[in-house]
């Protein structure tokens, strides 16, 4: 097992070992010592409040996706309509303060969301250097990859060749070569937990090596930096390392769109294949599949195409108008069209995600000639109203969607397809630390009950 682990001794003993003598601990030493309370707080559960109602399901609940459904366990968040994301507790505001940034950066990175997820402590700064460091170690693609990779053609979508290449992976995964080598139950999670490290560090390399062959075949590939953070690696692949601003706005995005509870597709589908004891690289691949639906992955694209669409049609973000503005959110209403970047299907408050992008607007100088982060900024202000006078939604406040992928666009990557793999680089982050947890709490099979509509007429008929 790597170095993130070098288990001393059992979970608690460790940590102690590490006080006594002034050592920080590992994040796979940190997580062995987190995981037996959460084991005794289930066993508890299931042994004295297995009865417990936590609900009742309706017919909506079935025939309408299942929404608002109490139906699986989520260790590492929990998405509130009113407040939004908390990770482990933390709301986003309580992140930008404790968790820390890279050296000289601003922003949360993905190396201390990704230690809150797992573990849910905050932490320290040399922690968070010695995990960047460990997974810039593990970062390169094994050339078998880079060859699969290379050989796909150009036009392939490239989400596609992100769930292939992640797929492709599990071939040296520790997680199935344990299984079957016949190890104890117990045991699953460091498997788990190995495999997963691995593939959030080589995650970079591989959405790097894509967007080259796709888009800039004639682009060199910066080698990876060991002293830089896995998003400042990654920026720096892309071809952005010598732009700040894009830099610290990468690892805002990644580290905000980490993890959002369980429900969303590519979170569930992790946890759903994961539970068949699938290695991490072939749950994550399965996951990746469900991100690149329309109706999960690709909201932000769409924003910016209405955005430029307006845009093209009012006049610069710097200079058209509240009222201008507000006749086009009409005209898109009386369409029969919706607005995209508002409404979310948990949230009825603004999403803190989309506040914390605001304010890293405000912060940045050069934000403030862009016309496209003003369009989105002056629409803020006026669609919320639009929305509530039109009637026919329940939240009219804007989603994360309604900036992410406007800020990629003022910062030069405008490959819109490309897009949907950012953020398949952020949600590893939350997807394999649940399929960790997953194993280490020993959660079975998932499998739900199915009903036809002959079924479900009978019930109600019953009742």
């Amino acid at each position: 097992m790597s170095a993130l682990f070098k288990t001393r001794s059992l979970g608690h003993l460790a940590r102690v070992n590490a006080a006594r003598l002034g050592q920080a601990q590992t994040l796979g030493e940190t997580l062995a010592g987190v995981i037996p309370e959460k084991q005794e707080q289930l066993k508890n559960l299931r042994l004295n409040h297995s009865d417990a109602k936590l609900g009742e399901v309706k017919v909506e609940n079935v025939i309408g996706g299942m929404r608002g459904l109490k139906a699986m366990l989520w260790h590492c968040s929990a998405l509130d309509p009113n407040t939004g994301i908390r990770f482990h507790g933390h709301t986003i505001p309580d992140c930008q303060k404790l968790l820390p940034p890279a050296p000289g950066g601003k922003e949360i990175i993905a190396e201390s969301m990704l230690w809150l997820l797992l573990t849910g402590e905050v932490p320290s700064p040399e922690q968070v250097r010695d995990l960047s460091r460990q997974l810039a170690e593990d970062g390169e693609l094994p050339k078998k990859i880079a060859d699969i990779v290379d050989a796909f053609p150009r036009d392939l979508h490239p989400m596609t060749q992100l769930s292939m290449g992640v797929a492709a992976m599990n071939f040296e995964s520790e997680f199935a070569a344990a299984y079957e080598r016949g190890i104890k139950k117990t045991e699953y999670w460091k498997y788990a937990f190995e495999d997963s490290i691995k593939l959030i560090a080589r995650l970079p390399a591989l959405a790097a090596r894509i967007y080259k062959n796709a888009y800039h075949p004639d682009m060199e590939l910066a080698p990876i930096n060991k002293e830089l953070d896995l998003v400042g690696n990654y920026s720096n692949m892309l071809g952005y390392g010598d732009n700040e601003g894009m830099t610290e706005y990468l690892r805002l995005y990644i580290a905000l769109h980490g993890d959002h509870e369980g429900g969303n597709v590519s979170a569930h589908t992790a946890h759903l294949v994961g539970s068949a004891l699938s290695d991490p690289y072939l749950s994550y691949a399965a996951a990746l599949c469900g991100l690149a639906g329309p109706l999960h992955g690709l909201a932000n694209q769409e924003v910016l195409r209405w955005m430029l669409a307006m845009q093209k049609e009012i006049g610069s973000g710097i200079e058209v108008s509240p009222e201008q503005i507000k006749d086009y959110l009409w005209k898109t209403l009386k369409a029969g069209s919706v607005v995209p970047g508002y409404g979310h299907g948990v949230l009825r408050d603004p999403d803190p995600r989309f506040i914390a992008l605001q304010d890293f607007c405000d912060k940045r100088p050069e934000l403030e000639s862009s016309p496209i982060i003003q369009l989105v900024k002056k629409t803020y202000q006026v669609a919320p109203g639009v929305l509530r006078e039109h009637g026919k939604t329940k939240n009219p406040n804007p989603n994360v969607d309604a900036t992410s992928g406007c800020l990629l666009y003022h910062y030069g990557l405008t490959e819109f397809k490309y897009y949907t793999v950012i953020f398949g680089v952020s949600r590893a982050l939350g997807c394999l630390s649940q399929l960790v947890w997953d194993r280490a709490l020993g959660l079975p099979l998932e499998r739900p009950k199915s009903v036809t509509m002959d079924e479900i007429e009978a019930l109600i008929k019953k009742a």
